[in-house]
């Protein structure tokens, strides 16, 4: 019981960073700008530092990058289960299910909650997910949705290179993984600051998550934002628990997978969907209400693994 009292302790802050988010801005003292600012400090600043603080206390194998190959399919299943649930309809709602199914919002969600509760190994295997994750939500997962849509766009391995590369956490990952196989070890001193600033990324990212959250949407598409989100957690539960139970790694790094797959829809989700002159704003509803039930699914599984 205890062990439980303290998830949902922790839970219930990360809900209230975002629900006083939320409530300050809607007040005037935060305004819808301002998560563009936090979105930097969180992306450039806060999360870089935790993933170098939590990779510099672990060892790990080459083993481990099979993690990686994790991230990349479960988004590839994701948008294959888009596009079989559209199957009949139009191209432009074929390739909205399937970025709307598709991508994890780990950085500024998933990796907040992992850090609390699972541990330097457990962050380690979300980065290393999350690796995978960025592969597809910087440029594959567009890339086929807009193939899906006819429009001309074909992939390009320099575009999806210079997309990666241009993601501070992802060069990161890239960086600390490389040195963590290598037993390569950063002075403590850069760790130390890492600490520091690494601790801090769990409020930015939620208070940002709440200055961001908007829920807007007439009630004839309220029906398929219940398709779509029930689709995405269906599969998500299914996915978490066959990682969970039946995954060939260690306890910790079980629990992080599953915790992965049961996290919001990638935040970049509604800007794709811009580009293919989609609905932003049925998107951006559908991403905002994601965070609100993946804060529920990531408790509830939290509180059943721990």
């Amino acid at each position: 019981m205890a062990g439980m009292e303290v998830v949902l302790m922790k839970a219930f802050a990360f809900v209230f960073i975002i629900a006083m988010g939320y409530g300050l801005k809607r007040k005037g003292f935060f305004h819808a700008q301002d998560f563009y600012l936090l979105s930097k400090i969180n992306i450039r600043i806060t999360l870089p530092a935790a993933i170098i603080a939590n990779f510099s206390k672990i060892s790990m194998d080459m083993s481990m990058l099979i993690i990686c190959v994790v991230g990349i399919a479960c988004n590839a299943a994701t948008m294959a289960v888009g596009y079989l649930i559209s199957i009949g309809k139009e191209r432009d709602e074929k390739a909205f299910d399937m970025l709307n199914l598709s991508g994890y919002n780990i950085g500024s969600f998933t990796t907040p909650f992992v850090q609390n509760f699972l541990g330097p190994v457990g962050v380690a295997a979300t980065s290393l997910f999350d690796t995978g994750n960025a592969v597809m939500c910087t440029g594959l997962n567009f890339t086929v949705a807009s193939m899906v849509r006819g429009e001309a766009e074909k992939p390009s391995l320099a575009g999806i290179l210079r997309s990666l590369l241009s993601s501070l956490p992802f060069d990161v990952y890239l960086v600390m993984t490389t040195l963590t196989i290598l037993k390569l070890r950063i002075p403590q001193a850069a760790v130390t600051v890492a600490e520091t600033i690494g601790g801090a990324n769990a409020f930015v990212a939620m208070l940002m998550i709440g200055i961001g959250f908007e829920i807007r949407a007439d009630k004839e598409k309220l029906k398929l934002m219940a398709r779509i989100l029930a689709v995405r957690f269906g599969m998500a539960a299914a996915l978490a628990l066959g990682f969970y139970f039946l995954a060939p790694f260690e306890l910790e790094v079980r629990q992080a997978i599953a915790i992965c797959v049961i996290g919001p829809i990638t935040s970049v989700c509604p800007a794709y969907v811009g580009r293919l002159k989609g609905d932003v704003e049925l998107s951006s509803a559908i991403n905002s209400l994601a965070i609100l039930m993946g804060v529920v699914a990531t408790t509830t599984a939290l509180v059943i693994m721990l």
